[in-house]
């Protein structure tokens, strides 16, 4: 009985979630969708403005990417990065990225640092 009624409990707290707000995934989407021109934010940043911990930010590429497939919404991925100002380039899409970049003002080194972060970083203050 005592399991029956911790269960019923734990479904009737995310039922309430649910009815009064956003989900962790929608606020996160919300959040990356702001962020303005000329400045980036780290994984880790995105996932605490929408409420989630540290940890969170290793599951915001796997949810940005299921809504930007499934919602067709576009994530501008090129203003998140690594803590640090590290960006990452994939093979195919380093030549754009890095021209999305010098177009919004951002500096980013040989090694693929953003050599202007503390001046760029947007923290959702």
């Amino acid at each position: 009985l005592e399991r029956k009624c911790i269960v019923r409990a734990i479904s009737m707290t995310n039922l309430v979630v649910k009815q009064f707000g956003p989900s962790f995934a929608e606020r996160l989407v919300s959040y990356a969708q702001v962020i303005p021109a000329g400045r980036v934010t780290t994984y880790g940043h995105l996932a605490r403005a929408a409420g989630g911990t540290g940890q969170a930010a290793r599951s915001v590429s796997a949810i940005l990417s299921r809504a930007e497939k499934e919602q067709n919404i576009q994530i501008p991925w090129h203003r998140i990065v690594y803590a640090g100002g590290t960006v990452w380039f994939g093979t195919d899409r380093e030549k754009t990225r890095r021209k999305l970049y010098a177009q919004e003002g951002i500096e980013v080194n040989n090694k693929g640092r953003i050599t202007n972060f503390s001046e760029v970083l947007y923290t959702f203050e």
